[in-house]
């Protein structure tokens, strides 16, 4: 049975929270507070938000560097998440995980990964386990376009498909892997991958909420029926950098005409146009109220002492020995 279809007030709110988040984790990047920069995910919320939505609590996605929208539409908490991009033990994870690394298995995140094309496999693995164990339970993996030849995607692709694994994977091809264009980098297609080991595959309007979440959907409860993965790519832009580094680097990859064409299909605007202008502003008041407290709570947290530097290396809850690493 397929999941309800979500209210497009409730996927209006989602894509502005993860808007609205990522302008202020940009701000707090620029003021010092985020140290290191953020993989701004600005313009890609449609993704995020339509095939959350299509997920039960207890299914489990997998990240990427740029993956501060799939943890706030599972369900994370904005002012923790907020907290670990700046590094403090309020976090999600202590500080510990930052950007790149932030998880929350109370919602089901298993993790953001910086190792690219690494979410596949760890949700493919977790799917398998579910299988085994005779539960309905769906993981969903998030990757680029730059992580489509990576060989360990090749060969989850391979496994997931001959093992019936119940994945669902979902390519963001946001264009460019860094600053390298996709039509450069990728020989033949994205779907071609997939449907070269039997895994039936979609193109998707990944700038349409409700576009990505009736694909999910469908890949969902085909996944839980025990017919195995399907490959979702879903055609999206990102509209600020790869990086924050761009910022003051100012690298030239993209001319001004294409980002305006490209922001021309915002998904706050499309998911925006579904619902009454008064509930609309009403979300986002709510929105930015949310978000003036997550950024309060952050920047109030302590950092980690440093004397638990060594801390939860181990799952045994074993702590190495000083000097040892």
């Amino acid at each position: 049975m397929a999941e309800p279809t979500p209210d497009p007030a409730e996927l209006y709110r989602t894509v502005a929270l993860i808007r609205g988040f990522e302008q202020r984790a940009v701000e707090l990047v620029r003021s010092g507070v985020i140290r290191g920069g953020i993989h701004p995910y600005t313009g890609q919320e449609a993704v995020a938000a339509g095939s959350c939505a299509a997920l039960r609590r207890d299914d489990v996605v997998t990240s990427t560097h740029r993956g501060h929208g799939h943890v706030l539409a599972k369900g994370a908490d904005p002012a923790r998440m907020m907290a670990e991009l700046a590094g403090r033990s309020t976090g999600l994870n202590q500080g510990r995980g930052g950007s790149m690394h932030a998880a929350d298995f109370g919602v089901g995140v298993l993790g953001a990964d910086a190792i690219v094309g690494a979410a596949v496999p760890i949700a493919a693995g977790a799917a398998w386990a579910f299988r085994r164990g005779g539960s309905d339970r769906v993981a969903l993996a998030y990757f680029g376009d730059g992580a489509v030849s990576q060989g360990v995607v090749l060969e989850t692709f391979n496994l997931a498909a001959l093992w019936r694994v119940p994945v669902v994977l979902v390519c963001e091809n946001n264009g460019f892997a860094t600053s390298m264009r996709t039509a450069d980098t990728v020989a033949g297609s994205i779907l071609g991958r997939a449907e070269a080991f039997g895994i039936p595959a979609a193109a998707v309007d990944g700038a349409d909420p409700e576009a990505v979440y009736a694909a999910t959907a469908e890949a969902v409860l085909r996944a839980r029926s025990g017919a195995g993965p399907t490959l979702l790519e879903c055609a999206t832009y990102r509209f600020d950098a790869h990086h924050t580094w761009e910022h003051t680097a100012r690298p030239r990859y993209r001319t001004e005409q294409e980002v305006a064409a490209g922001r021309a299909r915002d998904p706050l605007e499309i998911q925006g146009a579904r619902i009454p202008v008064e509930r609309r502003a009403r979300i986002d008041a709510e929105t930015a109220a949310l978000l003036d407290d997550a950024v309060r709570f952050a920047e109030a947290g302590p950092h980690p002492d440093p004397a638990t530097a060594l801390d939860h290396l181990y799952a045994t809850g074993m702590r190495a020995r000083a000097g040892a690493l």
